[in-house]
């Protein structure tokens, strides 16, 4: 390394030209006109030119295979009464939340059993009886984590869950 040479210090974000070599010690200034001395070893010659002729190849990339357990997409389970049964008009407000638990639970225990990582529960917003159903079986559940899908707890009318 001479006077006049671009520098780059090695594990800094420091890069100047040097202005002075006594012995190891070598002296730069940097773009702002402030002088730094750092011993040789951690410099490294600034030179652009030495990759003109570096012949660039672009690799194929390999597509990583998912399984369907792992894809990022959720499994959407939505709780809402006339999705689970043929005639909803059939069943009193007890019976419809007692369904609707069922499911929540049959579909917790799949997942577990198939080793979905994520699933997102569709309750809707309503009078918050269903989603307090919802929060009260998750919350007695084990190695698994949920939150509500929107920021605002009251607008939300989905929980995501994450088993571990």
């Amino acid at each position: 390394m001479k006077i006049g040479d671009q520098v780059s210090v090695i594990d800094d974000d420091l890069s100047g030209i040097i202005t002075s070599v006594k012995g190891n010690i070598i002296t730069f200034k940097d773009e702002h006109g402030f002088t730094h001395q750092y011993p040789q070893e951690r410099l490294v010659p600034k030179n652009p030119s030495i990759y003109e002729n570096v012949e660039i190849k672009q690799k194929q990339e390999h597509r990583k295979i998912i399984s369907k357990k792992h894809q990022k997409n959720p499994m959407i389970l939505d709780l809402h009464f006339n999705n689970l049964v043929k005639n909803p008009n059939d069943y009193d407000s007890f019976e419809r939340l007692f369904i609707q638990k069922e499911k929540l639970i049959q579909v917790l225990e799949f997942c577990r059993k198939n080793h979905l990582k994520r699933l997102e529960i569709i309750h809707g917003i309503g009078d918050g009886t269903l989603q307090k159903m919802v929060w009260d079986v998750l919350e007695s559940q084990t190695n698994l984590d949920f939150y509500n899908k929107e920021i605002l707890h009251h607008q939300s009318g989905a929980v995501m869950v994450e088993f571990h």
